[in-house]
């Protein structure tokens, strides 16, 4: 299955430009608050605004639950989202990963969106507070997102899941995250995964393309910031990059599950996103590629006060709940 949402043209005749009304009204309040580019301001400063943020509560839920596993490199924390309407036994989850570049995010932090995408999809979402760089560097990270996937299965019984219907999710750095647990868990002959959910992923380091030369210094994502972030996890050097570490540089995607991938037009990495979902079809993957105008990178996490980004989320949520109403 594949889809786009996007015209031929991104352009928004209502907005005379590339960004949606509402979404101009973002960009132009983060291009008044003249902030210095992640880089300069700091890990520290970047993690702290991030915190700061505050969003409208998002969707109720039937409930919701914090504790934690034992992973790789200690007790690894998570939360759990219940949507209102899910059966108590055997639902169909989604281990989740957040965004952030790998250095910053928290369970607070993409509370929000946690719950936008639980009740979108009608799954249960399992948040997972991995660990961020530059305290831990690759493979840290993959490591307990894998040892999540892992751990989700191993607890359907008591969580309440139907282990034939656990699927993998991200957004950003998470989004690559998620590809990189899919292709492990292919790989070393892991848990099976129902599905993956890709919200503008992460899957390499920065390359020339169209889209990076066109919005590399969009407001919501910075050409030179990608180039930082990725070193602070990954390190200096591409030359020592793998597969799990960057999603892009598998030689094969054949055999990793059915996906679903939203990517904004605006976006620096809409081309790299969308090579990839090209990759996944082609080796017979059956993949939805969906293309949103008018909005940038983490338009998701907009849902609150973006038209566009309520769409997407619905429209992502749905197609995921197909899947999991038709997984055999």
């Amino acid at each position: 299955m594949s889809s786009s949402t996007s015209p031929e043209s991104p352009i928004t005749p209502s907005c005379g430009g590339v960004w949606d009304p509402d979404v101009a009204v973002i960009v132009d309040r983060i291009v008044a608050a003249n902030l210095p580019p992640a880089r300069v301001a700091g890990v520290e400063a970047v993690r702290r605004n991030l915190e700061a943020i505050i969003r409208p509560a998002g969707p109720d839920m039937e409930s919701v639950v914090t504790t934690q596993f034992g992973g790789p490199h200690g007790t690894v924390p998570v939360r759990i989202y219940r949507p209102v309407g899910v059966p108590a036994i055997g639902a169909p989850g989604l281990v989740w990963f957040h965004g952030g570049g790998m250095i910053m995010g928290t369970l607070d932090s993409f509370d929000r969106l946690a719950r936008d995408v639980a009740s979108a999809t009608g799954a249960v979402l399992i948040n997972v507070d991995y660990r961020l760089a530059p305290e831990h560097r690759y493979p840290v990270g993959n490591d307990e997102a894998y040892a999540a996937l892992c751990w989700a299965h191993e607890s359907a019984e008591e969580i309440g899941l139907d282990n034939t219907q656990i699927g993998l999710g991200g957004d950003s750095a998470g989004g690559g995250l998620a590809a990189s647990t899919a292709l492990r868990a292919r790989n070393e002959g892991g848990p099976a995964i129902a599905q993956q959910v890709l919200f503008y992923p992460g899957l390499e380091r920065r390359r020339d393309r169209p889209s990076m030369r066109e919005f590399g210094d969009s407001p919501f994502l910075v050409a030179e910031d990608i180039d930082w972030m990725k070193s602070l996890y990954l390190g200096d050097d591409p030359s020592v990059d793998d597969e799990y570490g960057v999603p892009a540089l598998a030689t094969s995607l054949a055999g990793l599950p059915p996906s679903v991938i939203a990517v904004g037009y605006a976006d620096p990495l809409r081309d790299g996103v969308e090579e990839y979902g090209d990759r996944l079809r082609d080796a017979g993957v059956p993949t939805a590629q969906l293309r949103y105008p008018g909005v940038g990178h983490g338009f998701a996490m907009q849902v609150p006060t973006v038209i566009r980004a309520r769409a997407a989320v619905r429209e992502v949520g749905a197609l995921v709940a197909a899947r999991f109403a038709f997984t055999p």
